[in-house]
């Protein structure tokens, strides 16, 4: 099977376990917007039973899906992101959905159960098994959930900025509020960055987040300016249990 993120990794190996071969098509600390696959990646893809699609406008599969697809008529793609409440893209000029559905616990819960019941059709006769550790994910997603809960209630300033909007979904759920440095898909202008710097200040953040897979040279601008820091924080880790509540307590420790 072969997925598009990280994240996804670890959630077909948690329902599949032994009986699944996964391939991930945008590898921990390379760009979605960006990425382009590796003849390896490609050959995997035209192997595939499946391929579970994120589903929410992420432009790796807008750009890639349909010469994906044109590689492997026979392969069942899947859509994960089906019944999951979207966030339509802020940006003017920038149609359709925030794509990181992934990085908050309660949809990952709703995308799990989007590729076990896929899993199932394609592979009845191991549905216990697969039912098992659907099952028992399902309750450490629960556990996550309530865990990053408890770590941000106690938070009291809920801004955060970050170099790139990756965190809708999760701010949604426990009620924080992104400040994005990347304005539209771009680098801040000089006077972008003066303004972020003042809105810093007036808000009391000290922390500016960045990921892995941007440059962080403006964010480290705005944190010197503001007596602040960087911190890198990874919406593509594929470590998810472990990396949301590590994001949770960076999150909380502003």
């Amino acid at each position: 099977m072969v997925v598009t993120i990280g994240p996804q990794e670890e959630f077909a190996k948690r329902i599949g376990g032994d009986k699944v071969n996964v391939t991930v098509m945008v590898p921990s600390g390379a760009d979605p917007h960006t990425y382009e696959p590796l003849p390896n990646q490609m050959k995997e893809v035209e192997d595939a039973d499946v391929y579970f699609q994120v589903g929410s406008d992420i432009e790796f599969e807008q750009t890639w899906m349909d010469k994906l697809t044109a590689m492997n008529p026979q392969m069942k793609v899947v859509n994960t992101s089906q019944g999951i409440e979207l966030i339509p893209n802020t940006a003017e000029q920038e149609e359709g959905s925030d794509p990181h559905v992934w990085v908050s616990p309660r949809n990952a819960k709703i995308m799990v159960e989007n590729m076990y019941e896929s899993l199932v059709e394609i592979d009845p006769q191991n549905k216990d098994y697969y039912t098992k550790n659907k099952d028992e994910y399902l309750k450490q997603l629960d556990e996550l959930d309530k865990n990053i809960t408890q770590i941000l209630s106690g938070k009291n300033n809920t801004k955060i900025m970050v170099y790139h909007p990756a965190w809708a979904y999760f701010c949604r759920d426990y009620n924080l509020y992104q400040i994005s440095i990347e304005d539209e898909g771009k680098e801040p202008t000089p006077q972008g960055i003066a303004n972020l710097i003042d809105q810093a200040k007036q808000e009391n953040i000290s922390v500016v987040f960045v990921s892995p897979e941007f440059s962080s040279s403006n964010a480290k601008v705005i944190a010197d300016e503001i007596g602040g820091k960087v911190v890198v924080v990874d919406p593509l880790s594929e470590n998810y249990l472990d990396n949301m509540k590590k994001v949770a307590e960076a999150f909380a420790n502003t």
